[in-house]
């Protein structure tokens, strides 16, 4: 047991490294590329501790050289679900007992680990496995990461230090319970960070975890397990399993010990998972947490008064970097009549700077997308978007899969702020552009915020504070982070908290004390010193 009052180091955002050329952290991550490339991995699952093989093994693939093999990984079934859950639950009550201070070390030397002797083994895994650039892996893979385990231990420390008021000769006191069962974590493919901090900040309040990767990101959440096993989780609290969706939703939301779902992915994927948890509510011992962050449409609006140099910036990396595969990334822009022609110029200019080609050559800006079926579903809008009359390319719209998955950074200009590009989600790298009439700015907000279902990320672009705060206020509920004069993507551990409502999630902000409060229970304890030892009270005295 404790035997003290701890505070844990004060956070600190993990500084962006720039692997400029001559400089220490490019000749790392160098080497690493080459050694990844050079070595074909055998990855296992991690069940209660142990690597477990199945022999049905799986290749991954950059999606940028889909013909080289990075290495295999072993596929489980239902079977192996079960086992996971059953480690989990048999780690439960040593790992919730464990003060919280070792919880912290714990994780925290996860932390150091990444940011150093780590770092360029993670930042080549995400690169190669999930096409990203080392700047877009530097502030994923080791930045955010980092930030998630750092802060989210503060925060932890935080929750554990709220306490209620004791009136005289009562002591009244908050624990923070772990859920009761085991939580399930269902991890994308486009952030490493996000695949690390979804079983980890449940597991930091005291819980064990079932952990299920996205297929196209297992090469780099093994490299996360590594660190993991190293910084001393112990057995079965973090259990990574490689199965199919299906396969681990049957066993998992029918299992009584069901305790929370931790998930970022499609909407169409939580809203099934949240029906089949309604219809086996019965089932479960306890209600189950459902978190959830899923899609986005994201926006940018442009007024008239906008710095057209910051905007088409703001537009090119909002939708263009990591080949717009963020759920934050801008995927719709709304731009005046007034300044069309001069953004529009910028803009084409811009992109035909930019180059594409695979993450290894550091001058590319746009990489691959991530597999062939999402390079299909991309290329299925573009040609829907050529066959549109009201719609027509005025950048890219080419791709090509002989070698990668490459489709270039494809700006559509569309007459019509309904058409299919403005308002499905695509990602992918391309951007719908509406033009409006600069002197109906107030309309040009109401068609932003009844266009899409979703409510993730969004920016205005204004020089005029007036024009600002109206889109701040018509806005207030199209996105749960917003932007003033910046792309709507990057959000900081710490600074900006991450979520949205509508239908891109329960908002319960990733990098933020709201969302570990989602994986504990509290339990108020009342003690009396000198408790009353007669049923009456002084109103019952005779007079």
């Amino acid at each position: 047991m404790a035997k003290g009052v701890f505070n844990v180091p004060t956070p600190k955002n993990e500084p962006v490294l720039n692997y400029a050329p001559g400089s220490k952290e490019r000749e790392a991550l160098k080497a690493a590329l080459e050694a990844a490339r050079s070595t074909t991995v055998d990855v296992p699952m991690f069940i209660g501790g142990e690597e477990v093989r199945t022999g049905n093994t799986k290749p991954m693939n950059p999606p940028h050289d889909h013909q080289h093999i990075l290495g295999h990984y072993h596929e489980g079934d239902a079977a192996h679900v079960e086992q996971a859950i059953d480690a989990a639950l048999a780690a439960k009550a040593d790992w919730e007992d464990l003060s919280w201070e070792h919880r912290a070390a714990i994780f925290l030397k996860a932390a150091d680990l990444i940011a150093g002797p780590y770092r360029a083994k993670l930042n080549a895994a995400t690169m190669l496995g999930q096409s990203k650039s080392a700047y877009q892996a530097e502030i994923d893979s080791a930045c955010e990461i980092i930030d998630f385990l750092r802060f989210n231990v503060a925060y932890m420390q935080e929750i554990y230090e709220q306490q209620p008021n004791s009136a005289d000769g009562i002591w009244n006191r908050l624990e923070q319970r772990p859920l009761e069962g085991f939580v399930f974590a269902l991890t994308p493919f486009n952030f490493t960070a996000i695949a690390g901090n979804l079983p980890t900040s449940a597991a930091m309040m005291g819980n064990t975890v079932v952990w299920k990767a996205s297929n196209t990101q297992i090469y780099s959440a093994n490299v996360l397990m590594e660190v993991f096993k190293e910084a001393g989780v112990p057995d079965g609290v973090i259990n990574l399993v490689h199965v199919s969706g299906p396969v681990a939703g049957e066993v998992i939301f029918n299992h009584p010990e069901f305790a929370g779902i931790h998930f970022t992915g499609s909407t169409g994927v939580f809203q099934h998972i949240w029906k089949t948890i309604g219809e086996n509510i019965h089932k479960y011992k306890s209600y189950p947490r459902i978190v959830g962050e899923t899609g986005g449409k994201d926006f940018i609006v442009a007024h008239e008064s906008a710095n057209i140099d910051a905007l088409v910036i703001g537009m090119v990396r909002g939708a263009f970097e990591f080949q717009g595969q963020k759920c934050s990334a801008a995927s719709r822009a709304y731009i005046p009549h007034t300044i069309w022609e001069e953004v529009k110029e910028k803009l084409v200019a811009k992109i035909a700077e930019l180059k594409m080609g695979p993450v290894e050559d550091f001058t590319n800006f746009v990489n691959a997308v991530i597999d062939e079926k999402s390079f299909d579903n991309i290329a299925g809008y573009i040609d829907g978007a050529k066959a549109n009359d009201m719609v027509e390319v005025i950048a890219g719209g080419n791709y090509d899969k002989s070698k990668g998955y490459f489709v270039e950074p494809t700006v559509l200009l569309s007459h019509d702020p309904q058409s299919t590009t403005m308002v499905e989600e695509i990602f992918g790298p391309v951007l719908t552009i509406y033009v409006y009439d600069a002197n109906d700015f107030g309309l040009a907000l109401e068609i932003v915020d009844q266009t899409s279902p979703y409510a993730l990320t969004g920016a205005i672009f204004s020089q005029d504070r007036y024009a600002a705060s109206l889109a701040t206020k018509a806005l207030r509920n199209a996105a749960g982070n917003f932007y003033i004069n910046d792309k709507p993507t990057g959000a900081v551990v710490g600074q900006q908290p991450f979520g949205g409502g509508r239908a891109s999630g329960t908002n319960d902000k990733a990098g933020s004390m709201i969302n570990l409060l989602r994986w504990v229970s509290p339990r108020t304890i009342k003690e009396t010193f000198v408790p009353p030892v007669d049923h009456r009270y002084p109103f019952m005295d005779a007079e």
